[in-house]
C-alpha cells in the first residue's frame, strides 16, 4: 500500500495534457517493440502516447482494420461512436471519424459532442438491431475509453453488432491486420477531413428514456430515497443529471467537476490516480460523503462499473453487492424466465453460487471476461451477468436485451431500488444473506511467475494437479475449463465444499493471480493461498 494512498492527488500527480495530446501525434510506434504493438486485451488496445503505445499511428491503423473487419462481416449498417473523458480519447475520436469518413462508414456519433458511457453505446447497437426493420443491416460501434486506467492512458474498442465486447477472433484479426498496417507505414490506411460526413444520434436522450424499462423509478420517487451518485469525472455526468430531471426522483450529482489531470481523485492503493470505483482508496473522498444520503454510488470513467457505498457500512465489496443484486432481481422481476440462468465470473464469490442454487436458477459460470455473458444476455438464456472487478448488466422488466457491456450506471440504480422496494440498504441486504449461507472471506494476492512459467499455466490440464486435499478438505474440481459454456479459464481453479482458489498468469507482469475464498474464516483463507501457491508452482515445474 503506498503511503498516501486514499489521500487528494498533489499538483506533481497530475498530467500535463498538452504534452500527452502532443505526443499523441508527434511519437511514432516500433512495432518491432512488443509494448508499442497494437495489442487488444479484453477491453480493446490501451495504453499511453508518452510510451509510444497509444498514438494517432494505432487509431488509424486499427479503425482501418474495424472497417475492413466489418465489410468482411457483412455489417452495413451503421457505425455508433462514443468516447470518455480521457484527455487521449477526443484526439483518438477525431482520428478515427477521418478514417471512417473515408470509407463512406454511417456514422452516428453523439448528437451533444459530448461523452458516451460504455453502456449507453452498447444500448444503441442493441436497440437498433432489435428492430425488425433494421435486420439486413445491422449496426456496430466503436467506444474509445481505457476505463479506470490513470489520466495518462487512452484505450480504443471494438463492438460488433451484438453490442458486446468483441470476441476473441475478431480482435486478433483487428489486431494483425493493425500492425501490418503500421509496419507498412500505414500507407493502407484511407483518411479524409469528416467534417460535414458524420451522422449523430443523442446517446443521452435515447438511454436515459429506456431506463425505465429495466429499473422501478416509481417506487424509488415514492419511497424518496436520497441518491448521492459520484461520476469520479466520467462520462456519466451529464447522464446522473439527465436521470434525476426525467424521472424527479431525489439525486445529487455529488461531484460534477470534469478535469482530464483528474486533480480531485484520492490516490489509489498504488498511489496512482486510478477512477475504479470498487477501491477504497480511489474512492475516500466519496466515502466522506457517506452519511449524507441513503445509497452513494460511483462509476468509472466511461460508467461501466460501479461503486456502492452505503451509510452504515461504507464501500460495498463488489462480491457482496453482486449477491444482493442477484437475490434481489430474482424475486422481483416476474417477466424473467424461470428456466435461464445466472451468470458469474470463476474468479467471483461462491456466495453467489448458494443464493443461486436457493433460488432455483441454474448458474453459469465463464472464465473471466464479460464477453462470456454476450450470448446469454442476447438471446435471454441468461437474466444476469456479473463479475468480480464490479461490472455487471440485466435484462428488462420484459425479459429483453438491455446491455450486453457492463452499466456501471444501471448497477447503482438499483442499489436504490432495493432500497425503495425492500426497506433495507444494499449492504444490509448482504447481511441478511451471510445469516442463511455463511460468511466468506475473499481475497486476491500475486505470486512470482517467469513468462515461462506462466505460458505453462495458462496452458494447464486438471490432471497437472497431484494434490487431493486443500486445507484440510477434500478436492471436489480441478478446473481448466468453465463449468458455464467449456471455455479455457487460462489457468486453474481447485475447489473444496467450503473454500476454493484460481489462478491465472498476469498478461503484463511476471507474476500470477491467486484469487482464494473460504467459508471457513480467515485463517482457512491463508491457509488455502498458502497451499494454492504450492499447488500452482508444483504444476508449473
Amino acid at each position: 500500500m503506498h503511503e498516501r494512498a486514499g489521500t487528494v492527488a498533489l499538483p506533481e500527480d497530475l498530467i500535463d495534457v498538452d504534452d500527452l495530446i502532443g505526443a499523441y501525434y508527434r511519437n511514432v510506434p516500433n512495432v518491432d517493440e512488443p509494448t508499442q504493438r497494437v495489442a487488444f486485451g479484453t477491453s480493446g488496445h490501451r495504453g499511453s502516447s508518452l510510451t509510444s503505445s497509444f498514438n494517432e499511428t494505432h487509431i488509424l491503423a486499427i479503425t482501418q482494420a474495424i472497417v475492413e473487419y466489418r465489410t468482411e462481416q457483412g455489417v452495413t449498417g451503421p457505425l455508433f461512436i462514443g468516447r470518455d473523458t480521457h484527455a487521449l480519447s477526443a484526439p483518438a475520436e477525431e482520428t478515427a471519424l477521418d478514417v471512417l469518413a473515408a470509407h463512406g462508414v454511417n456514422v452516428l456519433a453523439d448528437s451533444n459532442n459530448s461523452w458516451v458511457p460504455t453502456p449507453s453505446l452498447s444500448r444503441a447497437i442493441v436497440a437498433y438491431n432489435a428492430d425488425p426493420a433494421h435486420a439486413s443491416a445491422q449496426a456496430d460501434g466503436i467506444i474509445i475509453t481505457p476505463s479506470h486506467n490513470p489520466p495518462q492512458d487512452g484505450g480504443f474498442k471494438y463492438n460488433p453488432p451484438h453490442g458486446g465486447p468483441a470476441d476473441t477472433d475478431a480482435t486478433k484479426w483487428i489486431e494483425n491486420r493493425a500492425n501490418d498496417l503500421i509496419a507498412g507505414g500505414n500507407e493502407g490506411v484511407e483518411r479524409t477531413n469528416s467534417d460535414g460526413k458524420i451522422g449523430r444520434y443523442d446517446f443521452r436522450t435515447e438511454y436515459v428514456n429506456d431506463l425505465a424499462k429495466v429499473i422501478d423509478f416509481e417506487a424509488i420517487q415514492r419511497a424518496g430515497v436520497r441518491i448521492g451518485a459520484d461520476p469520479l469525472g466520467g462520462s456519466s455526468v451529464e447522464y446522473w443529471q439527465a436521470i434525476a430531471d426525467t424521472y424527479g426522483i431525489d439525486l445529487t450529482v455529488v461531484n460534477p467537476n470534469v478535469d482530464p489531470r483528474w486533480p480531485f481523485m484520492t490516490l489509489d492503493w498504488d498511489g496512482k490516480i486510478r477512477m475504479d470505483p470498487s477501491s477504497p482508496s480511489a474512492m475516500a473522498s466519496v466515502l466522506a460523503h457517506r452519511q449524507d444520503y441513503d445509497i452513494l454510488t460511483g462509476n468509472d470513467a466511461d460508467a461501466d462499473r460501479h461503486g456502492i457505498v452505503t451509510p452504515a457500512h461504507g464501500l460495498m465489496n463488489p462480491n457482496h453487492y453482486l449477491a444482493v443484486a442477484i437475490d434481489y432481481l430474482a424475486t422481483h422481476r416476474p417477466g424473467w424466465s424461470a428456466d435461464a440462468g445466472i451468470g458469474k465470473t470463476l474468479v467471483s464469490s461462491s456466495m453467489i453460487d448458494r443464493v443461486v442454487a436457493s433460488l432455483g436458477r441454474k448458474l453459469d459460470e465463464v472464465p473471466v471476461g464479460f464477453k462470456w455473458f454476450v450470448p446469454g444476455l442476447s438471446d435471454g438464456s441468461v437474466v444476469f451477468g456479473g463479475e468480480e472487478s464490479a461490472g455487471a448488466s440485466f435484462l428488462t422488466f420484459e425479459g429483453t436485451t438491455w446491455t450486453t457491456d457492463k452499466d456501471g450506471i444501471l448497477l447503482a440504480l438499483l442499489a436504490a431500488e432495493i432500497i425503495a422496494v425492500t426497506g433495507r440498504s444494499p449492504s444490509h441486504y448482504y447481511h441478511d444473506l451471510v445469516a442463511k449461507f455463511g460468511d466468506p472471506a475473499y481475497q486476491r494476492v500475486d505470486a512470482p511467475a517467469s513468462p515461462a512459467q506462466k505460458a505453462k499455466l495458462k496452458a494447464l490440464s486438471g490432471d497437472a494437479v497431484t494434490a487431493t486435499e486443500l486445507a484440510g478438505e477434500p478436492i471436489v474440481a480441478r478446473l481448466t475449463e468453465a463449468p458455464g459454456n467449456g471455455a479455457a479459464i487460462g489457468g486453474l481453479k481447485v475447489v473444496t465444499e467450503n473454500a476454493w482458489f484460481a489462478a491465472r498468469p498476469s498478461g503484463t507482469e511476471d507474476v500470477y493471480k491467486i484469487y482464494a475464498e473460504s467459508f471457513k474464516g480467515p485463517d482457512h483463507l491463508a491457509q488455502v493461498q498458502a497451499e494454492a501457491k504450492q499447488i500452482v508452482d508444483a504444476a508449473m515445474q
